[in-house]
């Protein structure tokens, strides 16, 4: 014990930048990066009023045999010589003793539960409050001042990095050196916080008590009388991503982390274990291991002591969209509806097969993300992964279903047949006259091209140009090369000179980009490097170029390096549990399908851009999404991952299968 009477001190100086400390309770209040002083690394009132006490960094909660308590304000604290003690009393014979100090560039934080009954005392949940500053007020505070936090909960190989949304600058790296991490919460998930904001984040030492079977099992963990439970991390800074995950100092290192079905994963590592029978652990002849599995899915794998992580073996691309197409054939059409509204693909609840009413929900209409579907029956006709006569009659009614319902009398798409109240969605736009164009292709009619044509051209009046449509600039280029074949040059043109001069404004506006249905999302940046791209591409112009240049740090930056099938690359996206699926779970969703937009786009850059790792990045990324789906060709539109949202048990698949299969259409068009 440290002895009384001596000041908190107002910071704590560690490395290139500081901790300021909260004067009552001596836990940090921010962090401070000297050389980018205006960047937040943690959440605070001025910006985010719902930011309450309870979750200052370094509160947390136990719940235990004994009963459940939460910690916040100590009832002893104490400094002296650069160290910092606070001593919670929480329950009977029950205390949390937190010590803080500097030893050389890292800041040492050791949160120990101490059990000084004279009887055992099991914990079954633990977790202490680390609300980074992972949200969106707008683009250029987002790219300026908040971070994206990537967080690896593998047991005793366990860290969090937050990482500049810029993908510029140091980041703050956190690494466990004692004890474990099993899992993490979000908390503050709700209406109140919308999409702009991914909440309070929980590490967590076991959240047995909420949900024993997260991240591959939680325990319940026993300590006797007079023992005491640690876990200890360190704080620093990091000039680079690689340099972070040098030093945490990693147990185990693996040729990938999703592979194909028959192919092995190789890792180099004293030990590896898997509980699941259908996964085969042996080793090579140097010394490495591989790991193999038998069936479709993600597994465990439980390495050297106490570390933990997953891996994903997959079906083959070709025959996991064949077990698509005849599971959105058989069960994704509203064939009960009268007429052409029959021909439209709807989601589905897995459980049961039922096919999920909109019920005034836009995420559940007949129209927008579901036109993946069709789009995805399209391409495997096309490819020979599925049989046309078969697949032709079903899209030449949702032709028609679509012309009809999802469009208006000027081209302007509806949100859905029975969902014209929300007005026009410009995201919409190229997905329906890329399905027109692709049915061009297959048979080489001019009204498809026509429609197609004019789908996109409406965009542009609209406000297209200064909207960053999903696929909207691949989908002109690809038209406009169908109509200088049909001899429409002169209309082609004029696409072209819409999308440069779209791009050209987008270089002006630089970090200053418009809201979208998010604010700030890489769903708005993967887009925007596609237009800067395409419009090098149409000019030629380095102007064009540099601008690639300098945004593609910012789409990198969503995904982190976890060593992990579900989250390597994977970009942070934490709404869609709410508005597509069947649980209304907010929370991150990993993998998401949109993560794909950073694979298409990093596969499509200019020449001396594309480099081995980011075609390497953009395969992990196709790859990972495959856990999306299951062997029967049944999907998720949202794996929810944290451990517990708002104290729901959470990782878990939604399930609706609902929007996901841009994913395997990407994936298709990428290959």
């Amino acid at each position: 014990m440290l002895p009384a009477g001596l000041k908190v001190p107002e910071a704590l100086t560690f490395g290139p930048g500081h901790a300021t400390l909260d004067p009552i309770t001596a836990a940090p209040v921010q962090f401070t990066d000297e050389r980018d002083p205006a960047r937040r690394f943690l959440l605070d009132t001025d910006v985010t009023p719902w930011h309450s006490v309870e979750h200052q960094w370094g509160s947390g909660h136990l719940v235990t045999d004994r009963g459940g308590a939460r910690w916040h304000t100590p009832a002893q604290l104490r400094a002296a010589d650069g160290e910092i003690e606070a001593v919670h009393p929480l329950l009977d014979g029950v205390r949390v003793e937190i010590r803080r100090s500097v030893r050389g560039e890292v800041l040492c934080e050791r949160y120990s539960v101490v059990n000084s009954a004279p009887e055992p005392l099991t914990i079954t949940g633990l977790g202490i409050q680390t609300p980074f500053a992972d949200l969106y007020s707008n683009a250029e505070s987002s790219l300026n001042q908040a971070v994206h936090a990537h967080l690896f909960t593998g047991g005793t190989w366990a860290w969090a990095l937050a990482q500049p949304m810029s993908g510029e600058g140091r980041s703050l790296g956190l690494i466990v050196r004692e004890g474990a991490v099993r899992a993490y919460s979000v908390e503050s998930r709700n209406l109140k916080s919308s999409s702009h904001v991914r909440g309070h984040l929980v590490l967590l030492v076991t959240d047995r008590a909420r949900n024993p079977q997260a991240f591959g099992g939680q325990p319940a963990l026993r300590l006797a009388a007079g023992e005491s439970l640690t876990v200890e991390w360190e704080l620093g800074w990091y000039a680079s991503v690689e340099d972070f995950t040098a030093a945490t100092r990693p147990p185990a290192v693996f040729s990938a982390y999703a592979a194909e079905l028959g192919e092995p994963i190789v890792v180099e590592a004293s030990t590896v274990t898997a509980t699941d029978s259908a996964v085969k652990v042996e080793p090579d002849a140097e010394g490495r291991i591989r790991v193999q599995a038998a069936r479709h899915g993600s597994y465990t794998l439980d390495i050297d002591d106490g570390a933990r992580t997953e891996v994903l073996f997959h079906l083959p691309l070709d025959e996991m969209v064949r077990r698509r197409v005849a599971y959105i054939t058989r069960y994704q059409q509203a064939r009960e509806r009268p007429g052409l509204l029959a021909h439209a693909f709807v989601p589905v609840d897995t459980r049961t097969g039922l096919t999920q009413s909109t019920n005034g929900w836009s995420d559940w209409t007949d129209g927008s993300e579901r036109i993946a579907m069709p789009l995805l029956l399209q391409a495997a006709a096309a490819r020979g992964w599925a049989d046309p006569e078969e697949i032709d009659p079903l899209l030449d009614g949702w032709s028609r279903f679509a012309c009809r319902y999802l469009l208006d009398d000027n081209d302007a798409p509806r949100r859905g047949s029975q969902d014209h109240h929300t007005g026009v969605r410009l995201y919409d736009m190229p997905w329906l006259a890329r399905f027109f164009h692709d049915r061009h292709r297959a048979h080489g009619r001019t009204d498809d091209l026509d429609r197609a044509a004019r789908i996109l051209e409406r965009s542009y009046a609209l406000g297209g140009a200064l909207h960053l449509s999903i696929g909207l600039s691949p989908a002109v280029l690809d038209v406009c090369d169908s109509l200088d074949a049909s001899g429409q040059s002169d209309r082609a043109r004029t696409l072209r000179d819409q999308l440069v001069d779209s791009a050209r404004q987008f270089v002006r506006l630089g970090r200053q980009l418009p809201a979208h249905e998010v604010n700030y999302e890489q769903s708005i940046v993967a887009p925007l490097v596609d237009l800067l791209t395409d419009a090098h591409t149409v000019t030629g112009d380095p102007a064009f170029h540099d601008a690639v240049a300098e945004r593609l740090p910012w789409l990198l930056a969503f995904g982190g390096p976890q060593p992990h099938a579900r989250l390597h690359g994977v970009a942070i996206r934490h709404w869609d549990g709410f508005w597509f699926g069947a649980d209304r779970l907010w929370g991150d969703v990993f993998p998401h399908y949109w993560s794909s937009l950073t694979a298409a786009t990093l596969l499509r850059l200019p020449t001396d851009l594309r480099t081995d790792r980011t075609d390497r990045l953009a395969e992990a990324i196709l790859r990972a999404n495959m856990a999306t789906y299951r062997e029967d060709g049944s999907a998720t539109c949202a794996f929810v991952m944290p451990s517990t949202v708002d104290g729901r048990a959470a990782h878990t698949a939604d399930p609706l299968a609902n929007d996901q299969d841009w994913h395997l259409y990407l994936w298709t068009q990428a290959a």
